[in-house]
């Protein structure tokens, strides 16, 4: 496994800190975000899920605990729009340019808007996608909402 990805790069490059963590990626297991907070032995409210979804149609990158589910009502309100859906996942890869159970907030292909959930910011280091299954990078929330222009909102349901 490649620990150099578009994600580590895009961090390292913004001359943010974070550390690369590796586990077993499960590709039948029922919560990609729950089987990797298991793995890596740490709690799921630190352990953020990003996914894709579409806010009156344009794109958007949404990142809440791995152990919550996202609005879509909330999410729709966070961004100013009407309503939001899940996009599909051949579509996910095809704008983020990773592949679903790998999907990275960072480095994504085509930058969108992105939404993180207001608990996430209540831990001092949090893990996100690191751009590749199986891989995880461990970093300060405040430094991800930095970086990714995040808007910080409750999306959880």
């Amino acid at each position: 496994m490649s620990k150099a990805t578009r994600a580590t790069v895009a961090l390292a490059k913004a001359g943010i800190a974070f550390t690369v963590h590796t586990y077993e990626y499960d590709p039948e297991a029922d919560s990609i975000g729950l089987q990797a907070a298991a793995a890596l032995g740490e709690d799921p409210a630190r352990v953020l899920k990003t996914l894709m979804a579409l806010v009156d149609g344009k794109p958007a990158c949404v990142i809440l605990p791995s152990d919550r589910e996202v609005s879509m009502k909330r999410l729709a309100a966070a961004f100013g729009g009407k309503a939001a859906q899940m996009m599909k996942p051949a579509e996910a890869e095809r704008i983020a340019g990773y592949k679903v159970g790998g999907i990275s907030p960072f480095g994504q292909t085509r930058p969108v808007r992105t939404a993180i959930e207001q608990a996430a910011l209540a831990h001092a280091l949090v893990y996100m996608n690191g751009g590749q299954r199986g891989l995880q990078v461990r970093l300060a929330p405040r430094d991800a909402v930095a970086l990714l222009g995040a808007i910080v909102a409750p999306i959880v349901a």
